[in-house]
């Protein structure tokens, strides 16, 4: 199998070499046509440079440069748009994906069981607190969104790039390549693959904006927020009920009091809570409908530096790709 290795960059200019290196060396020892695309997702180092002259310096890397920081997966829906070969590999930049492992995920694709398998690792990587924020995110992705494989979610992954034409639609900043990929097939597995620690510097996903991703993702992708909404309306409904009854029983039975302030004030509170929240989730909404109808791109391509590795292959004219796929807000991998 051809394959298109994606990889979005961001404060990596002293690790993308290297990864460049050892990954050209595996994919040469497949003996399979093969190509890599660098994704500099507004890396305010040197980030840029350094890909450029790769890709200048390597036959079969490709550069882009986005305009700004849209974020990780609007960084991979860039990428995967321009893959040109059958499968498409997705890895971070900071070496903790071995490319010596891109093996076993190519192999798990063998055949025609699989559509898109996930490199799991055999240990976790990341600390407590870390780890509890991305097991969140993964709940909501199984609970909210219905994807049964959310769980093996990770962002090592290879799947045939034939499923991009499942997504080619997606619009805004909020793009979650998982998300778009589980409309496209249930054909799902993983493999367990060794991870290392991270090359240089530290992880900029924080277990804040991991759950922040979850909650975009959820508004994004879902209306479980608002089936949420109304299955609380109607268990405080419930409670309302319950509580008119015990009042009027009270009433009935001669046990009320003249007061009575404690129950309306808590009454007031209870339903007075559900309100607001039900009027947020509804706002998220409506805020982001008036985003989409704004036109905010999903990414911008500012500069290429590398040919496609298939000659012949068809190219949107111009040296600057505009994706026009509204949204509202920052996407939800922006670093």
């Amino acid at each position: 199998m051809s394959v298109s290795v994606v990889i979005p960059c961001y404060r990596s200019a002293r690790t993308l070499p290297v990864l460049v290196n050892r990954l050209m060396a595996v994919l040469r020892e497949l003996s399979t046509p093969h190509e890599v695309i660098l994704v500099v997702d507004g890396s305010p180092d040197d980030t840029w440079r350094t890909a450029a002259e790769l890709a200048r310096r390597v036959d079969g890397v490709r550069a882009l440069h986005l305009s700004r920081n849209y974020g990780q997966h609007n960084a991979l829906v860039a990428g995967i748009r321009e893959a040109e070969f059958e499968v498409v590999v997705t890895m971070d930049d900071d070496l903790q994906h071995p490319p010596e492992q891109i093996p076993l995920l190519l192999a798990a694709l063998e055949g025609d069981r699989l559509d898109l398998v996930y490199g799991v690792p055999r240990r976790e990587e990341h600390g407590l607190v870390r780890s509890l924020a991305s097991r969140s995110v993964k709940t909501a992705m199984a609970g909210g969104l219905g994807i049964r494989a959310a769980r093996t979610i990770s962002a090592f992954r290879a799947f045939r790039t034939r499923l991009r034409d499942g997504f080619q639609g997606l619009s805004g900043p909020h793009a979650s390549v998982d998300v778009a990929l589980s409309w496209v097939t249930t054909r799902v597995g993983s493999v367990r693959v060794d991870m290392n620690e991270r090359g240089h510097g530290r992880s900029n996903y924080t277990p804040g904006l991991l759950l922040r991703h979850a909650t975009n993702m959820l508004l994004g992708y879902s209306t479980a927020p608002l089936r949420a909404a109304s299955y609380l309306g109607f268990l405080i409904g419930v409670v309302g009920l319950l509580l008119g009854a015990a009042v009027l029983w009270d009433f009935a039975t001669g046990d009320t009091t003249v007061a009575g302030f404690t129950t309306i004030a808590s009454m007031i509170a209870i339903f007075s809570s559900a309100q607001l929240m039900a009027v947020g989730v509804l706002g998220e909404y409506v805020g982001r409908v008036h985003g989409n109808g704004m036109g905010r791109p999903t990414y911008v391509v500012c500069e290429r530096v590398g040919s496609p590795a298939a000659p012949g292959v068809p190219r949107r004219p111009g040296g600057a790709t505009v994706a026009v796929h509204a949204g509202a807000g920052s996407g939800p991998g922006e670093r």
